[in-house]
């Protein structure tokens, strides 16, 4: 089994970091004063042929850049396969579940009440019988086996699993959960960065599962932007380790998150006409994105964003504006900063002020004629009401958001089109 990824390089300084480096979680040149960098895959062309097996970190390792990584750092093949068996094996004896190849059906009555023909309609790819109930748990993954693979090759400062350094993350929801599920299922400390505005269900189930739970507040000193994002970074900066789903944090959350795309266009890939995906801090989207560059197959792809925090389609209109859609990286401070107004909407999952991995999502979309979706308000609740209407899916209105995108321009899709959406998070 060969690696094909060969390194990583930052979209916005073209810096080159070798696969072979461990902990290699953002550009060289980020600081401080400048987190404007985000390090993708350097990924050769090659032949799709992924495996069988219902795991998808084994059905798809081969184009994995932690497999890469495992084989630079001189790991054989069978290590490195046996890695990432032994750490789903304990989050399925901790938990019940355990990485699985997850459902995709045409929502028939779905898009028979949106009007859609019998050649057309809408299949959605159900993330919410993940690991923790979302997509989230998949990028976290391949961060996770990255440290592993970096300890059992005598790389890491620490020596012994009791002195592991804590890992970090900043969320609201899900990726919290998930990021807490898998560090409880190998014991992993952690520290959960949340806003002051978290639901005291979140609270409990992150309580749990064992987490260190840190509210932020937004100081008067805080500049502009998430003041758990803020909080994390300074744990990162006193020694923990970011764990989180921002490329820009942590570039190899964007590793795992392919398997996902990879996992809809195997399946139907060559008869999808588009694929909506909601957007938060756009981890995901950007991973899809980079899974379809792979795979060679080009639907168009639409990220989805509320109208009450919509700072990814402001970036694509000042970067068709500023030099074009595409490689945009390097104009970062003309086309994207923090939401200035407080976020708001029912799908409070993808209200991130920033759009994180944004670079990644707008060349997906011009490699593909896609576009940016901004949904109403009303679209998104009615999407959450029809998800659980003309849908046996417990997704939350967060989950369902990648549907209402479908709403917003349902008028411009053709009735024989074929559309994917994603349903990720459980209701709660």
């Amino acid at each position: 089994m060969s690696a094909a990824v060969t390194g990583l390089t930052c979209s916005v300084c073209g810096t080159h970091v070798g696969i072979d480096s461990p902990f290699s979680w953002k550009c060289p040149n980020a600081s401080d004063g400048d987190r404007k960098h985000v390090l993708r895959f350097d990924v050769p062309i090659e032949a799709f042929r992924p495996t069988d097996d219902v795991n998808p970190f084994l059905a798809y390792r081969s184009y994995l850049a932690v497999d890469a990584f495992g084989a630079a750092i001189g790991l054989e093949d069978a290590m490195r396969a046996s890695i990432i068996r032994e750490l789903d094996d304990a989050v399925k004896a901790a938990h019940g579940v355990g990485f699985t190849r997850t459902p995709m059906h045409r929502a028939d009555e779905l898009s028979e009440a949106l009007g859609f023909t019998a050649d057309g309609g809408i299949w959605i790819k159900d993330e919410t019988h993940n690991v923790a109930g979302s997509h989230k748990a998949r990028h976290l993954f391949t961060e996770l086996v990255h440290l592993v693979m970096a300890e059992r090759a005598g790389m890491t400062p620490w020596t012994s699993v009791d002195d592991r350094p804590v890992l970090a993350i900043a969320s609201c929801g899900n990726a919290a959960i998930a990021a807490s599920t898998l560090a409880a299922a190998v014991k992993w400390p952690i520290a959960v960065h949340v806003p002051t505005a978290t639901a005291p269900s979140l609270i409990e189930t992150l309580e749990s599962l064992n987490a260190d739970i840190r509210v932020c507040p937004r100081l008067d000193s805080d500049p502009a932007g998430d003041p758990c994002v803020l909080r994390f970074r300074e744990a990162v900066a006193a020694g923990a380790i970011p764990f989180g789903v921002q490329g820009t944090e942590n570039a190899w959350c964007l590793d795992g998150g392919q398997t996902i795309g990879w996992e809809i266009l195997k399946e139907i890939g060559h008869r999808v006409d588009r694929i909506f995906i909601q957007v938060g801090g756009g981890a995901f989207a950007s991973s899809v994105a980079s899974a379809m560059r792979l795979v060679g197959t080009h639907p168009k792809l639409h990220a989805v964003q509320a109208e009450g925090c919509a700072p990814l389609a402001r970036a694509w209109e000042h970067a068709m504006s500023s030099g074009g859609t595409r490689d945009a990286g390097a104009r970062w401070t003309e086309c994207m900063w923090a939401w200035e107004s407080e976020p708001h909407s029912l799908a409070d999952g993808i209200l991130d002020d920033e759009t994180y991995d944004w670079i990644g999502i707008l060349d997906g979309m011009s490699d593909t004629d896609g576009s940016p979706v901004v949904a109403s308000e009303d679209n998104v609740v009615r999407a959450f009401e029809m998800a659980h209407s003309h849908t046996d899916i417990d997704v939350s209105p967060t989950g369902s958001s990648g549907l209402a995108g479908l709403l917003q321009i349902r008028d411009a899709i053709g009735n024989d089109e074929r559309i994917v959406v994603v349903f990720s998070g459980v209701a709660r």
